[in-house]
């Protein structure tokens, strides 16, 4: 039996408390808490802000985590009995929840038998780490799981799961704390627990984890920006929160506190003195091998000079300035849309996780060209160039000509990015020097220094594509003959699997490419009745028609001009052609911005309540891509790229 006790206090400087503590008659009993899942019970709102406190793991030990913010959170008491029911593997809960008015709420679940599980200790379990052909074993809160056929499956790529290979996951998910951010940890380790771990292993794991969550003045995630309470967070630590419907509409340019964030890790904090010691490394090395042709075998084992050029960023702000404003979405938004037919993994986004900015900063080809100049003037050891032509970058003379430039280096395919939080990806090296691509890096962002939360001190701006090759934080430059390694690029992560496949093993990840140039997509942000049907009917009747009126947005990738916006009423039977307000002047076939839209005398079915309507819409581009109807044919299980109809139903009463 496990007593989960929830209690809520005001703190005096106005912070909400929230502390869990947990006790079990079963010395390994654990339970995994997680503050962001959603319950329609004993629940408690507070905008101010607030601090979490929970407690888990038992047997006389406890870990206490500590979580601190600006935004505006449901604070549930049935979130922790339900969290606790999803992670007690195999254990019965009676929750006991105290709140502001000592409100109880019991659950308890069938008295069932509980099977008996064998007990390990950690050295058995470290020897259990995957190497030899040995399974692949992890503990978390006293309980032992083989997680080997799990590995191809992790959201996050079999690079960083294995970090945890056996040993303890407690610190790991320190640090990558969106495993609280919903259920489905527990749910899919539910299935792989195969044993206990032995309560004096577990004991010494919950002293470390004390002595590590107590420390806030090591807490990655200590040094948060501080972010807009309007926007709508999904998890906190690493940060992801997207834009609400009716603010998304209301800027053609996103102001920088309402941009939606997306992160996988804490938020790099750099000094004064670190940005002046700030360094750019510009990796030219594959300029100086041997040219060969492409049907040439390349030898992987050849070690080419050390050719790496290191930039300030007063040197890259000394390039001439220019500025691209582009959309920038993330590849899961409207991953919600999927789950309504299947569960994926990852983020829940609505519509909100897009944004517009206009950014400044120096473009990618001039950057490249004062890095192989740096490299040919210098005289240090380390960096310095033969000056036989064969080895010698020659980059400033062969930029000018793409075609010649990869004439000369069949096997230069590809321009890797590399983040100051130790993010890899890369993209296509004719989209990275087309003078027409517009990718630059950018130090601004609508006309102010990039801030922290978007890329400080400098970012990759890849138009056209999708968000994840845009690196904030950028660090290092690489020209390669093959893409990143690494989860960002090669592993699930963003990749589009087919609807039949639910186990990444199924399939061969190296023959399907990573996401870059991205579909069409559109959405809806407001929607209201015509103003004299107000006046001349007040009352709406179900199955009529009413007339409405809608405005929203849309976007394509690969700097597809957007040329028409179809809205519907009535799923889809008739359209509606909306008239483009913003956006339409965009150069052709560099149009990286959304449109914003607007449509009037919409014919809308009113639906069974009485009071709402149902609208759809799709975008059409340049190349007459339109949106599928439904997402059913789309779905994948990392749900990424959703671009099915934009369906909402509004309330108009």
């Amino acid at each position: 039996m496990i007593n989960l006790l929830v209690r809520r206090s005001f703190a005096v400087n106005g912070r909400t408390k929230l502390s869990v503590a947990v006790n079990s008659t079963r010395p390994s009993a654990s339970v995994l808490v997680s503050p962001m899942l959603q319950s329609a019970e004993h629940t408690y709102c507070s905008s101010l802000s607030t601090q979490y406190q929970y407690r888990y793991n038992t047997g006389g030990a406890s870990f206490q985590h500590n979580n601190t913010n600006n935004n505006v959170y449901a604070l549930t008491a049935a979130t922790f009995a339900a969290a606790a029911s999803g992670l007690l593997l195999g254990d019965r809960y009676t929750s006991k929840c105290e709140a502001a008015q000592t409100t109880d709420c019991t659950t308890d679940n069938n008295n069932e038998e509980e099977e008996d599980l064998p007990t390990y200790t950690m050295k058995q379990v470290s020897q259990n780490n995957g190497k030899n052909g040995n399974r692949v074993w992890m503990t978390y809160g006293g309980n032992i799981f083989d997680v080997t056929d799990f590995i191809a499956n992790h959201p996050g790529g079999s690079e960083k799961i294995l970090l945890a290979a056996g040993g303890a996951i407690e610190p790991h998910w320190h640090l990558y704390r969106q495993h609280f951010a919903s259920d489905l940890p527990q749910k899919l380790m539910e299935k792989m627990v195969i044993g206990t771990l032995h309560p004096d292993d577990q004991e010494k794991i919950n002293n470390e984890m004390e002595i590590l969550t107590d420390d806030e003045a090591n807490d990655p995630y200590g040094h948060e920006p501080t972010r807009s309470p309007s926007l709508i967070v999904h998890g906190d630590t690493p940060m992801n929160a997207e834009v609400r419907g009716e603010i998304l509409g209301q800027s053609y340019i996103t102001p920088a506190s309402e941009f939606y964030i997306r992160h996988h890790h804490p938020v790099p904090l750099l000094s004064e003195q670190d940005v002046k010691d700030f360094r750019l490394d510009v990796d030219l090395s594959l300029l100086s091998k041997k040219p060969v042709s492409w049907h040439d075998e390349i030898k992987k084992d050849k070690q080419t000079d050390n050719q790496t050029a290191k930039l300030s960023l007063e040197q890259i702000k000394s390039l001439p300035k220019v500025e691209v404003t582009t959309t920038l979405q993330c590849s899961g938004n409207r991953r919600s849309g999927f789950n309504d037919l299947k569960r994926t993994s990852g983020t829940p986004w609505g519509q909100g996780a897009i944004s517009t900015a206009k950014w400044g900063g120096a473009r990618l080809s001039d950057v490249l060209m004062l890095a192989s100049q740096q490299l040919e003037d210098t005289t240090d050891v380390k960096h310095s160039l033969s000056k036989d032509t064969s080895t010698t970058c020659k980059l400033p003379q062969t930029l000018q000509n793409l075609h010649t430039l990869l004439d000369e280096h069949p096997t230069l395919q590809h321009l890797r990015f590399e983040s100051l939080d130790g993010m890899k990806t890369s993209i296509s090296i004719i989209k990275a020097l087309n003078a027409f691509g517009d990718v630059i890096l950018a130090y601004e962002m609508n006309d102010e220094d990039i801030p922290r939360d978007h890329g400080y001190p400098l970012r990759v701006i890849v138009p056209g594509y999708a968000a994840v090759r845009n690196v904030k934080w950028l660090s290092k430059l690489e020209l390669a003959e093959e893409e990143s390694e690494g989860i960002w690029q090669r592993a699930l992560n963003y990749k589009v699997l087919p609807p039949s496949v639910v186990d990444a093993r199924e399939v061969d990840l190296d023959k399907i490419p990573g996401l870059s140039e991205v579909s069409v997509f559109s959405g809806i942000t407001q929607v209201s009745r015509v103003a004299a049907e107000k006046q001349h009917q007040q009352k709406m009747i179900p199955g009529e028609t009413v007339l409405v009126k809608a405005s929203g947005w849309a976007w394509a990738g690969g700097g597809r001009n957007i040329v028409r916006v179809d809205v519907s009423g009535n799923g889809g039977k008739s359209w509606s052609d909306a008239n483009i307000t913003q956006g339409s002047n965009q150069p052709y076939g560099r149009a990286w911005a959304w449109v914003f839209w607007e449509c009037d005398n919409i014919p809308a079915i009113v639906c069974e309540d009485g009071k709402s309507v149902e609208l759809s819409c799709k975008g059409v581009d340049m190349a007459f891509n339109t949106q599928p109807e439904s997402s059913d044919g789309m779905w994948n299980v990392r749900g990424l790229g959703n671009n099915s109809w934009y369906r909402v139903r509004y309330d108009l009463v």
